[in-house]
């Protein structure tokens, strides 16, 4: 109760000091949003140099992608590991720099997409249709003017929807796309936006998707490929809609956005060889109900004062059956969680070149579970109350840019049945990001960073019957990368633009949460055992050429990652012996990967093509041959044409990927589709 308490007192604070601030505004004028077609960009506070740069994918090239939803995109970026569990229906995660998923935060419009039950986000749940940028930061962002939130992660996917913009003389846009293809694909969206006056306008999307996610593909019996199945139970069927109002005031914009997602899926199976014993023709099921609803206002309210006020109620429900006809344990799961959350950044512009940032966060995440595995009347029902603040500075002088920051986290657990919960954490992390400019003309700059970071252990880690350990240390992070970018503009000649990234980095992960089993093979526990060093070199090349009427743009990424398991049975003591597969390669993370797009824009005509590679890797941690997984790469091909239609536009595109038919997997006994279409029509009013 002191401890709630507490934290009413802080938000009440914080929330008092940015009313007083909000009443000493003059009315000052706003620009009108009708004037220009092009995308309009309010500036709050000073704009300071990008110190480190992301990886972004945004407006048209991200459309041009044969990529369905997020993760498809993330794929085009260095240093990323997807896993796939198998098609459409599959879950898809996200890895970056080999650190696990718990470690990688996700953003939409802002703010933070939690889950605080398993700590990882399904990135196949958001569409690209509203899409209009997707970046990816390694450490953290270089604006510090952002939520504490913000620098509580090893690394960051931002995605950032539409913004609504308008014709002279129009208060309304419609985008209407309807997607069909292989495995039965239906896929429908509409976009509508409506300009209200110069000072509000709204946005609503909706989109709706059904597919059999049924496809052929090549089963791996002893003895080699030699049997041909389908791909069954990976149907899924969803509807998404979205809805946001946006408002400009003083100096300022706000926005407030509801979001809404139900879905209905299967999870195929594992396709094993038949002496595991592991049947072909899983029967699992998921349901999914996602709501959350948030909000944010920004404000310069003077020369030296910005303030930014975010807050969202997140609600989510899922519930999780595996049938006797699939498990020789049926399982029938109801999971139900609750996140509240609420951030005041404050930014001090003291003059052009020197900026500090502090801001505040609250959030509560509450779980509860009823299940088959639960044994109910044991799970702690646990509710988590988090405080997070953090202080950063920014000097960024005409060569020389560094940034300094310092994270304060403290967490608190209950358990609504009075049972006994982890410790409470405090917690400090700093951070150092600087770029230096060596030559005064040449567009070269050299940057670095160094990051300390941790992951809270989720609720299932400390807290799931039989498996959790609510004596869980957090998993630390530290962080090492230094790189150079190369940008340049040509005024004429065979290129018009040309962009170079090389970054080198070393990683270490302590006190990693891993699984083992106690006294017997049915029951695990989680425990801090892990230690993993990471190494690797990010590598993009980016040219744009113009041939004529011809504009083609490329896109090259690399990325080589060593990322040894360290692990011994003792971390204390170094002298214990080591676990199997010590200084092996890390599961499922590839020694060399990389990805391919070529844009090619002829009038009305858009051509595109993409490649991605993902060399060798193991399934376990010992790298031996039973758990070795075959390279793979796919080729997927597009091209869209553009039809006038008086004040409309009609846009036609084909899609075909994995052209040359690969059969691959990737993660183990999960096969992914073979070539397979897609036609979608889109029209705009």
């Amino acid at each position: 109760m002191k401890i709630n308490t507490i934290f009413i007192l802080l938000l009440i604070l914080t929330q008092i000091g940015n009313i007083q601030a909000q009443e000493s505004i003059s009315e000052l004028s706003v620009d009108s949003l009708r004037t220009h077609t092009i995308q309009e960009v309010t500036v709050i506070g000073r704009q300071m140099k990008e110190i480190v740069p992301a990886q972004v994918l945004s407006g048209e090239q991200l459309q041009r992608l044969n990529s369905h939803s997020v993760s498809d995109a993330l794929r085009y970026f260095s240093g990323v590991q997807i896993k796939d569990y198998g098609g459409i229906g599959g879950l898809k995660t996200v890895n970056i720099r080999s650190m696990g998923s718990q470690h990688v935060g996700v953003f939409y419009d802002g703010i933070q997409i939690g889950n605080a039950q398993n700590g990882t986000v399904d990135l196949g749940k958001f569409s690209l249709d509203n899409m209009e940028h997707i970046s990816v930061y390694n450490g953290q962002k270089s604006n510090i003017f952002q939520s504490a939130r913000d620098f509580a992660s090893a690394s960051a996917i931002y995605m950032e929807t539409r913004k609504p913009t308008f014709k002279e003389g129009r208060d309304n846009n419609l985008n209407l796309k309807l997607k069909g293809g292989s495995f039965d694909l239906i896929n429908a969206s509409a976009l509508m936006e409506h300009l209200y006056n110069d000072k509000l306008f709204s946005s609503v999307n909706l989109e709706f998707l059904n597919t059999s996610g049924e496809y052929k593909f090549r089963y791996h019996k002893d003895g080699g490929y030699d049997t041909t199945e389908v791909r069954r139970n990976g149907d899924v069927k969803f509807l998404r809609a979205e809805a946001a109002l946006l408002g400009r005031i003083n100096h300022g914009e706000w926005q407030i956005k509801g979001y809404m997602y139900n879905s209905k899926r299967g999870y195929p199976g594992a396709a094993v060889k038949k002496d595991y014993g592991i049947s072909l023709f899983n029967e699992d099921r998921q349901k999914d109900r996602n709501f959350f609803f948030q909000g944010s206002v920004k404000q310069q309210v003077t020369d030296l004062y910005s303030y930014k006020i975010q807050a969202k109620y997140a609600n989510d429900y899922m519930n999780y059956v595996m049938p006797p006809e699939s498990t020789v344990q049926p399982m029938d799961n109801n999971y139900w969680q609750q996140e509240f959350y609420y951030t005041v950044a404050n930014l001090f512009s003291f003059n052009r070149w020197w900026t500090a940032n502090i801001s505040t966060d609250f959030q509560w995440n509450k779980l509860n579970a009823f299940g088959t595995d639960m044994f109910n009347a044991h799970f702690v029902k646990p509710r988590r109350y988090s405080v997070l603040s953090a202080a950063a500075t920014s000097i960024s002088l005409r060569r020389f840019s560094i940034q300094e920051s310092l994270l304060y986290t403290f967490v608190h657990d209950q358990s609504a049945r009075g049972k006994e919960v982890a410790d409470n954490k405090n917690i400090f992390t700093p951070t150092l990001i600087a770029s230096f400019k060596p030559f005064e003309r040449i567009g070269l700059d050299v940057r670095a960073f160094y990051k300390e970071i941790f992951r809270m252990p989720t609720f299932n880690d400390l807290y799931y019957v039989q498996l959790g350990n609510r004596l869980l240390k957090p998993e630390y992070t530290t962080q090492y990368n230094i790189g150079i970018v190369y940008n340049k503009q040509f005024d004429k000649g065979l290129f018009s633009s040309l962009n170079y990234t090389v970054d080198v980095y070393y990683n270490e992960v302590k006190d990693k949460i891993i699984a083992t089993p106690t006294s017997n093979q049915l029951v695990w526990t989680m425990i801090n055992l892990g230690y993993v060093e990471i190494r690797g070199i990010d590598m993009t090349l980016n040219p744009n050429l113009q041939i004529g009427e011809f504009g083609i743009g490329v896109r090259l990424s690399y990325t080589y990652q060593k990322a040894q398991d360290f692990t011994r049975e003792k971390k204390e003591n170094w002298d214990d012996p080591v676990i199997d597969g010590y200084g092996d390669q890390i599961p499922y993370i590839p020694w060399h990967s990389g990805s391919l797009i070529l844009n090619t824009k002829y009038k009305d005509w858009d051509f595109n093509y993409s490649f991605i590679y993902t060399g060798e890797r193991y399934m376990l941690g010992n790298n031996t041959p039973v758990n070795y997984i075959q390279p793979w790469y796919t080729h997927d091909m597009s091209l869209s044409r553009n039809i006038s239609l008086n004040n409309s536009l009609l846009r036609v595109t084909t899609e075909v990927n994995n052209i040359f038919n690969q059969q691959y997997e990737v993660v183990k006994w999960y096969p992914m589709p073979g070539t397979n279409f897609k036609i979608i029509l889109s029209y705009t009013l």
